[in-house]
């Protein structure tokens, strides 16, 4: 277990500089700069093998840049039980036989001693993280028989039974129904009103635009970051998107829709 690093409050929450990745001598990443400040809400788009997974990766720790920085609080993400990474659903073993609690409670594993048993505080803040994402009932179920929609809230509880600060959430809403959708994002307003930092990897353009502070147009490049309505513009998505974005005229105005197949093959393992 690394040793817990320390925070420089004065310091943005997510500081990236010029960051590349390449693997295999490919470029996945090239030249990313930008930075967040705490409670902020972020969606991240951008075509497949755009480099969105890798981002989220480097940022958690879990994979090293080639070159470039990339600040938590002021020092590198190694060590920072702060930040929590939630992968793609398609990841996860589901048949693992552990229950909804057992998983919110891995949160507290960074902040256990070594050989020591759950605290009551420890269960203390893993029942207030399940009452927050409304899964109370659900505590002694097994993964197994969770939705998509379940299986999401669970992770945000054992992000928040992490005390986590960022969190990194890598297609949350795919595959998940229009109530589950809005049931999912209504719970990131409430994080955001705990102060929580949160980055959404989405293809769904029209919600970055709507439920997100700001947004991160990705190719391998940045495209653009700030505001919707700066960032969603035609030629910007053209750029990002190329051929596989076409551009529809419709009453409410214009509709971006995306030829992008669920590959996923921009994951350098």
């Amino acid at each position: 277990m690394y040793p817990h690093t320390s925070h420089e409050h004065n310091q943005p929450i997510l500081d990236v500089h010029k960051l590349n990745v390449r693997y295999n001598g490919h470029p996945v990443l090239q030249e990313i700069t930008f930075h967040l400040h705490a409670g902020e809400q972020v969606a991240v788009v951008g075509p497949n093998g755009a480099g969105k997974s890798t981002l989220f990766k480097v940022i958690a720790g879990v994979l090293p840049p080639s070159s470039g920085q990339v600040n938590v609080f002021g020092s590198g993400p190694v060590g920072h039980v702060c930040i929590a990474y939630i992968p793609q659903r398609s990841q996860v073993d589901w048949h693992f036989p552990v229950t909804v609690a057992d998983v919110v409670m891995m949160g507290r594993s960074a902040k256990l001693r070594p050989l020591s048993w759950p605290s009551k505080q420890d269960w203390k803040l893993v029942h207030e993280a399940l009452a927050t994402v409304e899964m109370s009932d659900l505590a002694g179920r097994q993964i197994s028989h969770l939705s998509g929609g379940q299986q999401q809230r669970m992770f945000i509880a054992r992000s928040l039974a992490q005390e986590a600060e960022l969190m990194l959430m890598d297609e949350p809403l795919a595959g998940l129904d229009t109530p589950s959708q809005e049931s999912l994002l209504a719970l990131l307003n409430r994080l955001q009103q705990k102060n929580v930092t949160v980055m959404v990897a989405t293809h769904d353009l029209e919600q970055a635009g709507h439920y997100f502070d700001r947004v991160l147009l990705l190719n391998r490049r940045m495209v653009g970051f700030g505001p919707a309505g700066q960032v969603l513009q035609p030629e910007k998505l053209m750029l990002a998107y190329g051929g596989r974005l076409h551009m529809v005229e419709t009453e409410g105005g214009l509709l971006a829709l995306s030829d992008d197949c669920c590959d996923g093959s921009e994951n350098p393992e």
